[in-house]
This record gives structure tokens, sequence and C-alpha cells, in this order.
């Protein structure tokens, strides 16, 4: 992987496009020391073609069980770790690594729920599942902007911006509450900023999106709120859905079929209304990833440039109802499963860590988990 080779990075903590940048030279050492979080260190040429990635899709209006499903798109490997955390970890909202980047009042908590993540390059969490059964899922978004740093907030740099709402709070409606005490704050590499959206459900069924737009968070809440892509911004990737009929659709009613953003909105959209209702868990699992594969970007298929890729990584589903969350690798054939209820999220349980990038794991790897020495954030 590209994580086991030191490099050395320009960070920047972007305040707002309109202010100056403040700059310093890191050296990331070992496998959670490639890049920032959400930013790799690619060509410049090639930036601007990863900023079309990820679907998320939930199913929420079946009898069984509440369900989502995500893809992660991107050019490389994001270097993903499934971690547990417990109760009580103490964090700092300002650290990426081992470095401070916000440092007027950032974020400090205590973790009041234990969560199963999936990390990406080692800096934050892009998705998870908390004991209560709420999920979160950080996507892209180019349209990002957080705003001037409001120093009255405590600050949370934006890859810890999901963890900070799945060790806080049991259900989405606590998790927006959250939003008011808290300002995200964007970090990025060179120019290249981390600009992400979250979605978050949770066993209720209850669901929102949460978009920074021009400095101000836009809410989209409600269980009719079931899929997310990426850009444009979600107001206008619903005026897009509302132009397509699928009143008594067939295999003859047309679809986009690429992998531009809003043809896996609208994709992922109606094959979500045609969902049969599961009699089982491993049916509505089953059901969720047929649409996370539908929208999954091939392997080579091209992005905004020719030549540009993206292709999906991994896919993961979660089980809300029954706190079970799976992961499936690409490069993989098969898929992985944890049982929250299995685990030790007592205060002072160890944090727990998996490498899923292993063809020997299979099914429920619960009991496959071992002891991290530090926590990576």
């Amino acid at each position: 992987m590209v994580g086991a080779i030191a490099r050395w990075a320009s960070l920047k903590i972007v305040m707002n496009p309109r202010q100056l940048t403040k700059t310093m030279n890191i050296q990331f050492l070992g496998n959670i020391t490639t890049a920032i979080l959400l930013a790799v260190v690619l060509q410049i040429t090639l930036w601007p073609s990863a900023a079309q990635a990820c679907t998320r899709i939930l199913w929420n209006n079946n009898k069984l069980a509440v369900v989502v499903g995500r893809t992660m798109d991107w050019p490389e490997s994001t270097e993903p770790e499934l971690m547990v955390f417990p109760q009580g970890i103490k964090r700092n909202g300002g650290m990426l690594g081992d470095m401070l980047v916000v440092k007027d009042n950032p974020a400090q908590w205590t973790s009041k729920y234990g969560s199963v993540v999936t990390t990406v390059y080692g800096m934050g969490t892009v998705d998870g599942l908390n004991e209560k059964g709420l999920g979160m899922h950080m996507l892209y978004l180019t349209a990002t902007d957080f705003g001037p740093r409001n120093p009255k907030k405590a600050g949370v740099q934006a890859g810890l911006w999901g963890q900070y709402l799945l060790d806080n709070a049991a259900t989405v409606k606590e998790a927006l509450a959250l939003m008011n005490e808290i300002q995200p704050v964007m970090v990025a590499l060179d120019d290249m900023k981390a600009t992400v959206h979250l979605a978050i459900e949770d066993a209720s069924g209850d669901s929102a999106i949460l978009e920074y737009v021009e400095g101000k968070l836009v809410v989209h809440h409600g269980p009719e709120y079931r899929v997310m892509t990426n850009d444009p911004t979600y107001d206008q990737q619903l005026k897009f859905l509302e132009t397509w009929d699928f009143t008594n659709a067939t295999r003859q009613t047309p679809l986009p079929g690429n992998v531009d953003p809003k043809d896996r909105f609208v994709r992922a959209s109606y094959y979500q209304m045609m969902l049969p209702e599961p009699k089982t868990e491993q049916e509505a699992i089953a059901g969720i990833l047929a649409i996370a594969r539908n929208t999954s970007v091939p392997f080579g298929a091209p992005n905004n440039i020719p030549g540009s890729l993206y292709n999906t990584e991994y896919r993961t589903a979660i089980d809300l109802t029954n706190r079970r969350y799976f992961f499936e690798l690409t490069t993989s054939p098969n898929v992985i499963w944890v049982n929250l209820d299995q685990l030790n999220l007592a205060p002072g349980a160890p944090v727990l860590s998996l490498d899923p990038d292993n063809l020997d794991l299979s099914g429920n790897v619960t009991d496959k988990f071992t002891k991290v020495l530090k926590s990576p954030f």
C-alpha cells in the first residue's frame, strides 16, 4: 500500500477561501501517514476526478429491519481499517493524526457510545454504526463550504465530524441538536479541500442529510431522504429526480446508466422503490447490497476527464435494527460482518482493529479483531 511509504505533505487549515491559510510541513510515517482525511497525494490533474464519488441507500420502509448501504469510490486505496471504539474514549476534535490543526477552541469530548467504524487513511471515520443504532456515512461534495472559523463554536476537523456524532448521539434528532454546538473545520492538501457531506439514520428509520453550503448548514430531515450521492447539492439532486416518472415501471423504463452522481442518484432511488418486502435479514442485506453494487463504479470507468478513474473500493451495509455491520471489499470475494452486541463496548475496554484486506476473512469476524496500543484518533 502507498501508506507504507514516508511522505512529506503540505498541510493547510482552510479557514475560508477569502482568508489566508496557515501552512505546516508534516512528515507522515507508516500506514496512517500517507495523506490527510479524504485527500490523497495525487497529481493535481487527477484531483478533480476524485470529487464525484460514493452512493448511500437507505431502506427504512420495509417491515423487517432498517438497513442502509454505501459505496466508497476513490482513485486509490483509502487504506480502510475496521475499528471498534468503546465508550469513554477522550477525543480532541482539533487533532489530525498527531497534529493539532484546530487551535482555536477545538472540541473535546468523551465518547458516550461505542461504535464500529471504517477509517480513511487512519485520520478519521468515513462510515460507521454506534451501539444505539445510529449510522453515519461521509461522502464527497465539491460545493461544501464550512464558512469562516467561528471560535465561539467548538471546532472539529472534518474527518472527525461523523465520529463526533456517533460518539454522542443515539438518534438522528440528537445528532442534529449537537450540530448547534460545533463547527466542522476544513483541512486540505495544498489547495485540494476535503469537502464532505454527511448522511445519518437511526434504528427508527429517521434520516437526515447534512451539507454546508456557502458557510451555512443545510439539513434535509425526514425518513423520505433515502439516497445520497455527490454533486450537485441535495436540493438540486431532488429537483433532478422529479423529472423522472417511474409510474408502472417495467424493464423498458429508461434509466441513466453512467457513473455520474446524478445518474447514480436516480438509479439508486428507482431500485430502492422496487425492493420487495424481505422475509429475513439475509434478504434485506442482499437487497441493499444489490443496489450498492448496481451503483458502484466499475474498474476502468472514466470520470470527468478521459483516463481519470475512481472505481469503487468497498461497500458497506448496516442492519440498524439488529446492530450488524457488513463490509465488502471489491477485491475480495467475501462479505464480512461484525455483531455490535457481541463486542465489549464498556468504558476501559480496548480499542480494536481489523484489516479487511485479507482473503482468509469471511462471514462473522467479530472475534477476529485485535487490540491496538493507541487509538488513531
